[in-house]
């Protein structure tokens, strides 16, 4: 499977969808999702284009951030556990998946301690799904205005993962509620939070979640097949 050609074909896709929705290409960037994934094939995507790392296993990415000692991004777009916050705050730019305040807490200690101020992504179950981690929609404001008064923390927007159905208009609603709550959090201008990113989007669904707004798209078996699974 040729990676770069995958990479591009992606890239083309992404344009597309940005266009057809009036939104401009750059506006949408790449999370190239590498669970599982080996060295050798991050490092053929790093030298493809890929600017930005996706890692859903704090363990895993530690191994791999060890080895690449390449300049990238690296995200955690997995669910984070609390016993797993010290090295996520070490290793990632960006945490996707902050889903509840005593996360949030051991985020805002790891983060003192290193004098970093580390930028999250705060992750909603828009999709009602009991099998995905997120707040309620409901929950969103209020957890939301308790992260914003943590100093160590920024919160630079929203993530939900769409529900696993081929029903295309329940995909879309999920999508659109995170985009609603989104701009209903971008109005409120609180301290400590800069509404700028919604991850939402992966390989099966990423065209619907760029036309209703998204500005990160997760996209990994797109680009390296089919994933084996440890």
């Amino acid at each position: 499977m040729d990676i770069a050609e995958n990479l591009n074909n992606i890239k083309n896709l992404i344009k597309e969808a940005a266009e057809k929705s009036h939104r401009d290409p750059s506006e949408v960037q790449l999370v190239t999702v590498t669970k599982t994934v080996p060295v050798s094939r991050i490092q053929q995507a790093i030298d493809a284009g890929v600017t930005i790392i996706g890692e859903n296993r704090v363990q895993e990415a530690k191994m791999k951030y060890e080895e690449l000692n390449r300049e990238v991004e690296w995200h955690l777009i997995g669910h984070l556990q609390t016993n797993k916050v010290k090295i996520a705050v070490e290793l990632f730019d960006l945490i996707h998946s902050v889903d509840r305040e005593e996360v949030a807490q051991e985020i805002q200690r790891r983060a003192m301690a290193l004098n970093k101020k580390q930028k999250v992504l705060i992750q909603v179950n828009t999709s009602g799904e009991a099998s995905k981690s997120g707040c309620s929609p409901e929950e969103a404001e209020n957890l939301i205005r308790v992260i914003s008064m943590m100093e160590n923390i920024h919160i630079q927007g929203l993530m939900t993962i769409g529900p696993l159905t081929e029903d295309q208009e329940s995909v879309r609603n999920s999508f659109h509620l995170l985009k609603t709550i989104f701009l209903q959090m971008k109005e409120l201008n609180l301290k400590n939070v800069e509404m700028k990113h919604l991850s939402m989007g992966m390989s099966s669904d990423f065209q619907l979640a760029i036309e209703e707004g998204s500005t990160l798209v997760r996209i990994g078996s797109a680009i390296f097949g089919a994933r084996n699974y440890l």
